[in-house]
């Protein structure tokens, strides 16, 4: 999986750890550095390969906008405000989407998936050794908490959390299901009902109606089978 340097670029401290925590979030998504005023972020852009930046527009020295007329060669941005009166002159910047504060993480997820659309720049490429090991980061308590995808049998949804089923133990974290299924990579994991995800390489055996995963049986939902049989069986 390729990987988005990103930067943000946001004064207020609040704002920044909640965009912070969104980013870990994502599996495609690298945080290289958080800038509180353009004046960090310029030096930051001479130095690092960034493809993404969250650009709050309301910021000290040099506003956003402002900000954004002073580079020649700027990276995809998307804005992040509590300004609805700024979101056309967004769009003149050709920005990739436009955040208005308290940013909901579902939203947050439509904004980065727009950059794995065809028209989107390439990312920074991987090594092999990260493609091999991706993972994401899961708020536990007031602990993130590292799961590489690799090792991950199967997740369930409970309610409003998810437990993430893994070799070795499982996390619990809260997450509704449709927002970790756009997260995870789709050639490795498979949604077989509205409470499973399972990963694909981890199925030792399947029926028609569910799947075994280290001895333990999975159903498969009835609007899902006709896919998920499709997609087992090639």
């Amino acid at each position: 999986m390729e990987k988005y340097n990103c930067l943000i670029v946001e004064d207020e401290p609040l704002a920044a750890e909640i965009l912070k925590d969104y980013v870990d979030m994502v599996p495609f998504l690298d945080l290289v550095a958080v800038c509180h005023d353009a004046i960090y972020a310029i030096d930051v852009l001479h130095q690092e390969k960034i493809d993404l930046m969250f650009l709050d527009l309301n910021l000290p020295k040099l506003k956003g906008f402002d900000f954004l007329k002073t580079l020649k060669n700027p990276p995809q941005v998307i804005i992040t405000t509590a300004y609805h009166e700024y979101a056309l002159k967004g769009y003149e910047f050709n920005v990739v989407d436009y955040l208005m504060k308290p940013i909901a993480l579902d939203r947050f997820l439509v904004a980065v998936n727009k950059l794995k659309q065809p028209t989107a720049p390439s990312p920074t490429p991987m090594t092999s050794h990260e493609k091999e090991r991706a993972f994401m980061f899961f708020n536990v308590g007031k602990k993130k908490v590292k799961v590489y995808f690799d090792e991950i049998l199967y997740i369930e949804s409970v309610k409003e959390y998810i437990n993430v089923v893994t070799i070795n133990n499982s996390v619990s974290a809260k997450f509704q299901m449709g927002q970790i299924e756009e997260l995870l990579p789709k050639d490795r994991f498979l949604r077989i009902h509205r409470s499973f995800i399972a990963a694909k390489d981890k199925i030792d055996a399947f029926s028609a109606t569910d799947v075994e995963i280290n001895r333990k049986l999975l159903p498969i939902g009835r609007s899902y089978k006709e896919l998920v049989l499709s997609i087992i069986e090639k």
